[in-house]
């Protein structure tokens, strides 16, 4: 391929790639039901010459490679395998075969590059001067299971230094990375509220409180805390997803429901919002004469990259694809949410979007589309970028 530079991978390691792939997406597993896909990374990382764990974080695969002669830190590898509950509308061969689940997000291709990033750093272990372990994670999609791999002990026996990760990305063409230093992808909050009115006859409001009505400013004023709350240069997003109240035209309802997310990137922010969020709930549904009751749950902090070990991937990524298609600026940035938050909160590291989508051919559509799909050349780009990271990671210490 062209755009690959001093590729590293024999013609047979291109095919197993991507052979492993579509083995994956015609078989996707939810999160923590990662059965089959786990089984076949401890067997295949093992035969490698890799010290093995399996049911890390529950269905999570640890692998160690240690170096042949001194050792030095230890690097962690990460890659998550779980699909989603989404029907796949692809027409291609390599379709999923498990009705209502499919890997929508790229999940099955971070498996098959971590296991062909594996077996060439097997090949030159002779040269490795540190520690690599590998984190085949469950239950990205919803499940924290990074979390779960760090309550496990995978940041242990060896003690991590430093991660890296990467996602596939189809709002990049194939060929083109972003590495961003600092926080790249956002922390994900979800909220749900129910306000408490008092039912009634549509025709006699004055008998009531209505939660409709109150609901419907609330869902207002939360706009303002990302208008007048935060500031101009910050980043939030408060979002009412769900409405649910009510059952006859004619009737108000006892109750109102509403469910959210709320996005951030500046830790401190991400420590206030939840009291903000309360505070406006709160003094909309007494303007009211309503109640509420409030469940704020926290799903995943934020993505925030070490500097200088995005320098390492950028370097790395430059030789492959040219400095000029490397974006490092905040135009790579996404209020999406990843658990990568959980290692990268623990250990410095980058985690780094590989370009994946490809206009002509139709494999452009959004991540978590039923008809997402990618440019398979990517997968290659991954495997000589991650391979690099890991040999200059080790040739710097």
């Amino acid at each position: 391929m062209s755009h690959i530079d001093r590729a590293i991978l024999e013609p047979n390691d291109v095919e197993q790639l991507i052979a492993d792939r579509r083995d994956f997406h015609r078989h996707p597993e939810l999160k923590y039901a990662e059965e089959r896909t786990a089984g076949i990374v401890a067997q295949r990382v093992e035969s490698l010459g890799y010290e093995v764990r399996t049911g890390v974080g529950r269905s999570g695969v640890s692998a160690l490679l240690k170096p042949a002669s001194a050792a030095g830190p230890t690097l962690l590898y990460r890659a998550d395998m779980d699909g989603l509950p989404i029907q796949e509308e692809n027409n291609v061969e390599y379709r999923s075969v498990i009705d209502g689940v499919m890997h929508a997000c790229g999940h099955d291709a971070h498996t098959a590059i971590g296991l062909a990033v594996a077996k060439q750093m097997a090949s030159r272990r002779e040269s490795l001067r540190g520690n690599l372990k590998f984190a085949f994670q469950p239950a990205e999609e919803g499940g924290n299971g990074a979390e779960a791999m760090i309550n496990d002990g995978v940041l242990d026996n060896p003690t991590v230094a430093a991660a890296i990760g990467l996602h596939i990305w189809n709002n990049l063409n194939v060929g083109v990375v972003g590495v961003y230093a600092g926080p790249l992808m956002a922390a994900a909050d979800e909220f749900e509220v129910v306000i408490h009115g008092r039912g009634g006859h549509g025709a006699m409001p004055q008998q009531t409180v209505d939660p409709i009505v109150t609901a419907a400013y609330v869902i207002t004023a939360l706009q303002t805390i990302v208008s007048r709350n935060i500031a101009p240069l910050d980043a939030a997003v408060v979002t009412v997803g769900k409405i649910t109240a009510g059952e006859a035209f004619n009737i108000i309802p006892d109750t109102a429901r509403l469910s959210g997310t709320v996005r951030t990137f500046n830790d401190e922010i991400y420590r206030e919002i939840p009291v903000m969020v309360e505070r406006v709930i709160k003094g909309t549904t007494e303007a009211f004469g309503a109640t509420y009751s409030l469940d704020y749950r926290r799903f995943t902090p934020p993505v925030v990259n070490n500097s200088a070990m995005c320098d390492l991937v950028a370097a790395a990524a430059a030789e492959v694809v040219g400095v000029q298609n490397v974006i490092r600026d905040e135009s790579v940035r996404t209020m999406s949410s990843e658990d990568m938050s959980y290692f990268l909160n623990r250990v410095p590291g980058c985690f780094f979007f590989l370009g994946s989508r490809n206009i002509e051919r139709g494999l452009d559509h959004a991540h978590h589309s039923p008809l997402f799909d990618i440019d398979e050349s990517a997968m290659e780009i991954g495997v000589n970028i991650m391979t690099r990271v890991i040999e200059s990671y080790f040739d710097n210490q």
